[in-house]
């Protein structure tokens, strides 16, 4: 996965026809121009002008023009007066990922089109006065979400009509004193933001590359949690700095970094007192549909707060650096809070401000892996914090993560029929470790395993996912099928130490 903004384009608004000049004859009362049809979740503004009354004189009135609610309420002249139309509906270990899914490691409202205005009626009209009948035209107008009452507030500022009233609401409480409701996304970033660092990592060779990702306070030694695929350019020879949402800047240095799991910990160096880590939540506990908010430095814009909510549990990721020497395997929480490159290894908040994951990657809409630059589309993918805490802790304990292991090399391409049991493994040995504990419950070279842990499992990468959610020594119920008999076994996993 590459480590991780939408808008549909509004049509620009055309100035309506001149109309022809009216005959000298006494004046009528000027029709009123129907409102535009607004979605249904914004409240239908349908004010009517005043009819004229004084007579006019016979010579041709100047184009009736009145700006329009448009892109970050950008003044516009308005469309003629017609109903709206409707809107338009977007060899080595780890193995390699497969080539599909394509993930890309996130390290490192507009509203609705609306189509062309109607041709004007024909034959002359009355001329009609500028006055605040012209909102029914604002109206009929092309609008973006959210922009009704500042094309409102825009024109009544620019006709100088004292008719109408001003949109502008004052407050007098400034932002600073402003205090936010616990609970709030506001309040819950506020307290997580102190917590939250940018990273910056620099190689060590001589052109010094590198790339900027996120990290978060995991104790008051000045631990901090971050991916393996922000930190690894920089792990052997480079620099590592941290920077908080103060500004202050502090050096760091890699405890230890799990290219597997794609989790690494680093070290502030005379780290500062007062340290506050992240409450750290359970993500076993998580549903889909819980809210979410997740924090980082998406294309180097530190402190960037983003929300949704958990799209699915237990999404099982394969991503990689698009290199082959960085590949990782998860079973994910997915969210659709906007994740982009800049936002690895930052935290994954609940409503109450607990990490429930690391984000890491997103779903790339482009075909190929290692896309560094693609942007969100709404998937994203975090490591829960439960398997997250747990290699952090092997890390801090002895610098090497640890690994479940079944003893079997599996096919890592195949998708649909499960996780078959390759015929030999790498180098040409054995595919089935001998005494290990596929072989101890039975395994053999050609067997399909379709489900581990009670979960469904349609491929190899999907099987790794699976058992890396589990420790050493766990004894899990595997199924497999051989010659299309089903057969059920329990497995008690054994251990793997270090990437190599």
């Amino acid at each position: 996965m590459s480590t991780e903004n939408e808008g549909a384009e509004v049509p620009a608004d055309q100035s309506a026809p001149s109309a022809p000049p009216a005959p000298p004859v006494p004046p009528a009362p000027v029709e009123s121009a129907p409102t535009a049809a607004v979605p249904a979740d914004r409240p239908e503004h349908s004010p009517r002008p005043e009819p004229a009354t004084a007579p006019l004189p016979p010579t041709p009135p100047a184009p009736t023009e009145a700006p329009a609610a448009a892109h970050a309420q950008e003044p516009a002249h308005a469309q003629p007066p017609a109903p709206a139309q409707a809107p338009a509906q977007a060899g080595g270990w780890p193995p390699p990922p497969p080539a599909h899914p394509a993930y890309a490691q996130a390290g490192g409202g507009g509203g609705p089109a609306w189509g062309a205005p109607p041709e004007a009626a024909p034959g002359p009209q009355a001329p009609r006065r500028r006055t605040g009948g012209l909102v029914a035209a604002v109206l009929a107008a092309a609008l973006v979400a959210g922009g009704v009452g500042g094309g409102i507030g825009y024109w009544a500022a620019q006709s100088g009509d004292e008719t109408v009233g001003s949109t502008t609401v004052s407050s007098g409480t400034s932002p600073a004193d402003f205090k936010r409701a616990p609970g709030t996304v506001a309040a819950v970033a506020n307290k997580a933001l102190p917590s939250v660092v940018t990273i910056q990592a620099k190689s060590g060779g001589a052109d010094g590359e590198g790339g900027t990702g996120t990290g978060f306070v995991y104790d008051k030694e000045g631990h901090i949690l971050t991916n393996n695929h922000v930190v690894a350019s920089a792990a052997d020879g480079g620099t590592l700095s941290a920077t908080f949402s103060d500004g202050k800047t502090y050096d760091a240095e890699v405890v230890g970094r799990a290219q597997g799991y794609d989790v690494a910990v680093l070290k502030l160096k005379n780290a500062p007192s007062g340290l506050v880590p992240l409450p750290l939540g359970n993500s076993d506990k998580v549903a889909v549909g819980d809210s979410t908010i997740a924090i980082g430095a998406p294309f180097g814009l530190s402190n960037t707060v983003t929300t949704g909510i958990i799209s699915a549990k237990n999404r099982p990721v394969a991503s990689g650096d698009g290199s082959g020497g960085s590949n990782s395997y998860m079973s994910a929480l997915q969210t659709d809070a906007s994740i982009n490159p800049g936002n690895s290894g930052g935290p994954l908040l609940d409503a109450s401000g607990a990490v429930i994951g690391i984000n890491s990657a997103i779903q790339s809409a482009g075909s190929g892996m290692g896309q560094s630059q693609a942007g969100s589309i709404g998937l994203g993918f975090a490591i829960p914090i439960n398997q997250a805490k747990n290699v952090a802790e092997q890390l801090i304990k002895s610098g090497d993560p640890v690994y479940p292991v079944i003893g079997a090399m599996v096919n890592m391409t195949d998708k649909g029929e499960g996780a078959t049991i390759s015929q030999q493994g790498a180098g040409g040995t054995p595919a089935v470790t001998a005494d290990g504990p596929a072989a101890k419950a039975g395994l053999k070279a050609g067997d399909v395993i379709t489900e581990f842990g009670g979960k469904q499992i349609d491929s190899g990468p999907t099987l790794i996912s699976e058992i890396w959610t589990h420790q050493p020594g766990d004894q899990v119920k595997l199924t497999y099928e051989r010659d299309g008999k089903p057969t059920t076994v329990t497995i008690t996993l054994g251990k793997r130490t270090g990437d190599n």
